[in-house]
Formats: C-alpha cells, structure tokens, sequence
C-alpha cells in the first residue's frame, strides 16, 4: 500500500511552509513517527514525522515553498524492514573494488591548446569585465581554447591587493522563511508605526543583594535560579496595570485594551529570532516566571516550540544585556505597541547624595507606538519599572521577601 503524506497544519493563518531539511534519504525505510524532514513556517520550525513505517519516496526538494496539504512524500507500507547490518557492510567493502578501475581509466585533463584567442573575452564578457573594470588578460577562460566566457566575466572578481594571499571565497544561501518573515515584520514595524524609544538608567545594587542572599535557597527549593528576568517581567507587569495604554494595540481605527499581560521574551533559538510569550504574567510569582522563562528557552533551544507558544503577547522584553549590548533601541514586535530592552550590567560612578559611588547600572529602552502612546505614559511608564526594580522588596515583594519568593 502507498501512503501519502501530506504537509500537516502548523497552525491558524499559516497556509504554506518550506522544506528546511530532509533527515532521510529518498529510497530510506523509515519507522512509524520517525521524524523525517525539518519544516519552517514563517512562525517556528518543525519535525515532520513519518505516518507509519515503509520505504519512502521523496516528492520535494530541500529549499521548496509547499502548501498545508500538499503530498511531499510516499511511503511504501507494504515493504519489509531491512534484516541487520550484513549486507551494508559488504556493499561499503566492494564499493572501493568497483571504483578502483575507473580512476585508472579516467584520462588526465590537458590544457587547452594556446591559441591567438586564448585570453580574449566575448562580447558580452567584454561588456561585464568593463563594468567591472577589470582587464580579460586577468581572468582565466574556461571556454574553447581559452576564451573568456560570459560566465568567465559574470564570475570574475577584481583584484583587492592581498598579498598575504587570503582566500576571498563567498556563500549565497537562501534565507529561512522563519527568517524571512521576521525580517518582513520588522520593516513593517518602522514602516508603519511611529515608534520612539525613551532611555532611562537603573541601580542594580538592591536586585543583587537579594539575589547574593537568596539564590541559593530559591535555587535548592525550586529547582530554577533566581535571575533578572522574573525581576523584570514582575516589574514590567506592575507598570502595565498602571499606564494600560503601553499594554494596548491598534486595530484599524480603534485601541484594544487587554486586562491581562502576556509578556513576550524574545530569546535567540538555532532558527534566528524567537519569542514566546508567558501567559497571564500576572498571575504568576517569582518562582513561576523564572520556571517558564526556563522551559520555554529550552524549547526554543532545542526546536520544540510550538506556533502556539509564539503567538500572541502584549508586550515584549528583549535582552541584549546577555551578548553584551550596552545601549539599543529596541524594534516593537507588531501588532504591539511596546517594548523594553535590557542591557548590560556595568559598574559606573554615580552621584549619591552629594558622594561618587560605584553602582552597577544598566540602561534600559522603551520603544513604543506614539499614535496611542503619548510622551508621558512612555516616561512614566519606564519610571515605573525603574522604581519597582530599585526598590524590589517595596514594590514587587510587599516587604516580605520570603512569602514572595516562597521560601
């Protein structure tokens, strides 16, 4: 019996994907939920798993746009699994017996005969060396006696002067449609919004102390480490419900206001740019953000994140702190309206109370949408997290530090 397997809906709105990479080769018996090839989305990658077991035929290529429902392999259902190793083992054996003769039989490539055309360009190669500005007599011929080609000319490159002797090789490879498509949201976040971004600095001083005090015992009980980002979401979710406006979208012509934070992290997975969201962030504690910021990096890590997981979000944090970023002006992630970026942590002298003291600072960006985001919910907004992140066990703990981070 042969098997159609056809491209299975990734989710809502996705109507074709793109073969990424097969994992079996065409005339392979594959096995029941075996995955077999890698497919982007513009949205996530993921496995496609074979429907049952067999010998299966390929029906597209590496690099293919194919729509949700479109026969991409056969399965041969009817054909038996291979019986052991044996019979691989002695086809790798005769395999260089077979080839032997054939490199002694292959004729020595000769050079093509110096001719008067030898070295003189086409017209067309002419045409493409001059724009070029680079002389025939430098580019090597490939055409009958040594003449310069089209192809010759098209693929030739002018000197640079290296005389060290430096290899100057390229690549051209297709982007990924995941790729593609957050390169396409990101031109039209600066297209069609009029995002601003207002920078303010934060003391980082009373976040460190708690977590020196802490970590180790939130660690031991909860099994996740306490770091900045449970600090930040909490924050961020606190500021939100007092300036709803940054937790808001345009729709046409109207404003969607949500009641609820779904805070987007934007993390960097081996597909480029990914960003799942934490559900109803605020709702969660200390202990929950930090748990779920953990599972869905290691989703996003591993190629395991899900359409699902990505869609949605009000709002968006984005750390460059991790690579090293000191300052940056963060892309909104449409269709919403803000978004903080976080940076490095660096010690700088600061003017306390009339004395120079060294405090670790980092600075941080709001980039917002201006048409339903006026200056100052921006500011007071990004006060706000300021305010919550310099004085933690205020503003985020309730002055009891150990219910907050259920110790």
């Amino acid at each position: 019996m042969i098997l159609e397997m056809k491209v299975p809906s990734p989710g809502e709105s996705i109507t074709e994907v793109e073969i990424a990479e097969w994992l079996v080769q065409d005339g392979d018996y594959v096995e029941k939920d075996q995955a077999i090839a890698e497919v982007d989305s513009d949205k996530a990658t993921l496995e496609l798993p074979a429907e049952a077991s067999g010998t299966i035929t390929l029906k597209a290529e590496e690099g293919d746009a194919v729509e949700v429902g479109q026969v991409v392999c056969l399965i041969d259902t009817s054909a038996a699994a291979p019986s052991g190793d044996a019979p691989k083992e002695e086809k790798k054996a005769e395999a260089p017996k077979a080839e032997a003769p054939k490199k002694e039989e292959t004729p020595k490539a000769t050079e093509p005969a110096k001719t008067y055309a030898s070295g003189s360009a086409s017209p067309a190669a002419k045409k493409i060396l001059a724009e070029k500005g680079i002389a025939a007599n430098e580019v090597k011929g490939t055409g009958k006696d040594g003449r310069v080609t089209k192809d010759d000319a098209a693929n030739a490159q002018p000197s640079m002067g290296t005389p060290s002797g430096g290899t100057r090789g390229s690549e051209r490879k297709k982007l990924s449609m995941l790729r593609r498509k957050v390169a396409e949201r990101l031109v039209a976040a600066k297209n069609e919004t009029a995002m601003l971004t207002t920078f303010n600095e934060v003391n980082m001083a009373p976040i460190f102390e708690l977590r020196k005090e802490y970590k180790e015992t939130f660690k031991a009980k909860h099994g996740v480490s306490l770091g900045f980002m449970s600090f930040f979401t909490l924050a961020i979710v606190r500021a939100l419900k007092l300036y709803p406006a940054v937790n808001s979208m345009i729709d046409g012509k109207e404003m969607i206001s949500y009641d609820f934070c779904d805070i987007s992290i934007a993390v960097s997975g081996p597909k480029g740019l990914m960003v799942p969201v934490i559900r109803n962030a605020e709702n969660l504690s200390f202990r929950g953000v930090e748990a779920e910021v953990k599972r869905l990096a290691i989703r996003a890590r591993d190629g395991q994140i899900t359409v699902d997981e990505m869609t949605g979000g009000t709002f968006t944090i984005s750390n460059g702190g991790v690579f090293g970023s000191m300052l940056s002006t963060p892309i909104i992630n449409p269709p919403q309206s803000g978004i903080l970026g976080m940076h490095n942590i660096v010690e700088r002298p600061m003017a306390v109370n009339g004395q120079v003291v060294i405090l670790p600072i980092m600075y941080v960006a709001l980039s917002y949408d201006h048409r339903i985001i006026d200056g100052k919910e921006s500011v007071g907004f990004l006060v706000a997290v300021k305010e919550a992140l310099e004085n933690p066990t205020e503003l985020l703990m309730d002055n009891n530090v150990k219910r907050a981070l259920e110790l």
